[in-house]
């Protein structure tokens, strides 16, 4: 065996193995200021999601046409209640008007006289 071979293996062995036995200050301050484990625990399929997005974009697939299809599905699937509430308002206008102008011949109110009970009147 190498030197360099048994080195490494002795740096194995030596290698901590209680988590963050020789963490330095700053790595320890990151992972409490963010949460890490607190948030692992509490959704652990967001944090795989949210390591998945970080990992896409820092590995070029930001500028892709991959991406720009699915923020184009996005902005198309977003716009969906805006477009059906306005199209909603729209159709309950119309019906409006034409209920409003329907009113006045329901009720009998064509400028006729009431109809009558249907007993002679002397």
């Amino acid at each position: 065996m190498s030197e360099h071979t048994s080195k490494a293996k002795r740096a194995v062995a030596e290698a901590p193995t209680v988590e963050g036995e020789h963490r330095t200050g700053t790595e320890a301050s990151w992972s409490e200021v963010l949460g890490v484990k607190e948030r692992v625990e509490k959704n652990p399929y967001g944090m795989v999601a949210a390591a998945f997005g970080v990992g896409y974009v820092l590995g070029g697939g930001l500028f892709t046409p991959t991406t720009a299809r699915v923020v184009g599905l996005g902005v198309k699937l977003a716009s969906v209640p805006v477009i059906r509430e306005a199209l909603l308002g729209m159709a309950e206008a119309a019906v409006d008007g034409l209920l409003a102008g329907a009113e006045p011949a329901s009720h009998g109110g064509n400028g006729s006289a009431p109809p009558s009970s249907g007993k002679p009147t002397a």
